[in-house]
Formats: C-alpha cells, structure tokens, sequence
C-alpha cells in the first residue's frame, strides 16, 4: 500500500470516529430543543427524533399536545433519512407515481416515510444520523426538520 492510500485510510477512520463521537444523548436533546423552540414559534406541537447512523433512537420528545401518531411517523422519518441518506421530502418525489422508487413506503415493515420532516445528519461528509419531526403540515415538518439540519453544525460546537 502506497503512502498517501494509507494516509487517506488513516484520515477516513478518524474522521468517521471523530463523526460517530458526535452523536450522543446531549448532542440530541440540545438539537430536539432548538427545533422545538421554532415548532412553539410556528405554532405546531411537534414530535421531534433523533436517531444514530444505524437509524436507532437516541432521543424523542413529545411537546404537549402533540397527535400520538406523531410519535411514530417522526421516528420513522428518522430512520428512512438514515436508511436513503436522503430528505423524506426528496425520497417522496422519487416514490411518487411513476417514479423510480414508486411503492418503497410498503418495504421495511411500513417504517418508510415518503413525506417531509426528516433529515439526514452529516458531520465532515459522515452520517452521524437523523432528525425526524412531525405533528405540524407536510411543509410545517419539511421546515422543521430543514432547520434541525441547518442548526446541527451550531448544536455540535456546544460541547
């Protein structure tokens, strides 16, 4: 193996280890809390997921009055981001009649979710998980989850 090839291997490991480190119950709760600000801002009673990049909870939280179903559809928002390492949004024009992933909401036990609100995480290009919100309309979510996204780097650097 040459010298750069094994440099490149050196610095991809770090860097998914540095990534991995990110994702923990405070990073979580810090990021549910700041999307949940903008939710009560909006007017919406939201759900608010967090999962690790193997699409497994790591914090949920149910702001009062929030649907029931809600807690369900944003956990499983949070999983099909990780699992398509994509938007739901995104994944729900793919999945729309006459698309190339036309039907995927009937694969992985009914836990896809072709509508907005959910969001993949990255750190240093590495999927650190997802964030998946839902209780307001598809847009109110899709927002929601966008700003989770976009406020993640700022959340990070609290440590």
């Amino acid at each position: 193996m040459k010298d750069t090839d094994m440099e490149q291997t050196v610095r991809s490991v770090i860097r998914r280890m540095t990534a991995s480190s990110v994702m923990n119950l405070a990073f979580a709760r810090n990021l549910i809390r700041e999307v949940e600000k903008k939710a009560q801002e909006m007017g919406v009673k939201a759900v608010v997921a967090v999962s690790d990049a193997a699409g497994r909870p790591v914090a949920i939280e149910c702001m009062d009055g929030a649907y029931i179903g809600s807690f369900d559809v944003a956990l499983n928002k949070t999983f099909t981001s990780v699992a398509f390492q994509m938007s739901t949004a995104e994944l729900g024009k793919l999945a729309a009649p006459g698309g190339s992933l036309y039907g995927i909401q009937n694969t992985n036990d009914g836990k896809i979710v072709i509508f907005g609100g959910g969001e993949p995480l990255y750190v240093d290009g590495v999927l650190i998980g997802a964030i998946g919100v839902s209780g307001g309309t598809a847009e109110q979510d899709t927002a929601l989850g966008a700003y989770g996204k976009n406020i993640a780097k700022e959340v990070i650097s609290w440590k």
